[in-house]
């Protein structure tokens, strides 16, 4: 998968800036744009799977163990099939961050902000191509581990799930982080009839008590 044209804005947003961004931002941002579509491939990896709604939690078909959490079965409900998608923009992402970060740590935060920017476009238009092959009526947005009391240690079932380390390069550490850190799992719910969308955002967030951006005044998505 080739970028398109990365948010500039939505980096910004996430660099910590209010409005506009300035001249001097402006430059740093797209010079790493610039960069990062150049050099990065994104790839990413989906299956569809069955679902059932157990006492011990949700229970995919193609993982044992079960997902866990009030808020994962609150999303599904309704659901009786799902889509678990993996996506990454590569190793590469991480060491150019690392690289800058030695000489130029205002531009290493640009690299950084302007790939969680990318990460989320992959994701975005991953869903859209996924979506216009599988029949699904009606979905779900994107739910990853770590969002509200879904444990974050489901990452490495996701994983095999997926053989994302196989098939894409992706793989998680003994703390449940991805590696490469600009990395994203999730699942997708499907249903027949129309599905009520739970809460997004801050609302399910594990950080949103101590996140960065709501301490300044401003979240880290639209």
């Amino acid at each position: 998968m080739e970028l398109q044209p990365i948010s500039k804005t939505e980096a910004a947003r996430y660099m910590g800036v209010r409005g506009e961004p300035d001249s001097a931002v402006l430059e740093l941002l797209d010079r790493a744009e610039k960069q990062v579509r150049e050099a990065l491939r994104p790839k990413y990896v989906y299956i569809e799977t069955d679902i059932s709604m157990t006492e011990e939690g949700v229970l995919l078909g193609a993982m044992t163990e079960p997902l866990t959490g009030e808020d994962i079965r609150r999303h599904l409900k309704g659901c009786d099939k799902a889509v678990l998608l993996a996506a990454t923009l590569s190793q590469e992402a991480d060491k150019f961050i690392r690289q800058a970060a030695v000489t130029n740590m205002a531009y290493s935060l640009a690299l950084d902000c302007i790939c969680s920017a990318a990460i989320e476009q992959v994701c975005e238009r991953a869903e859209e191509e996924i979506f216009s092959k599988l029949s699904a009526p009606y979905r779900t947005w994107r739910f990853s581990p770590g969002y509200g009391d879904l444990p974050l240690t489901l990452q490495r079932g996701f994983l095999l799930a997926l053989n994302a380390q196989r098939r894409i390069g992706l793989t998680v550490t003994d703390s449940s982080l991805l590696i490469p850190s600009k990395s994203v799992t999730a699942v997708i719910g499907i249903s027949d009839a129309p599905v009520t969308k739970g809460s997004h955002g801050c609302a399910v967030c594990t950080m949103k008590d101590s996140c960065a951006y709501r301490l300044s005044g401003i979240n880290c998505k639209k």
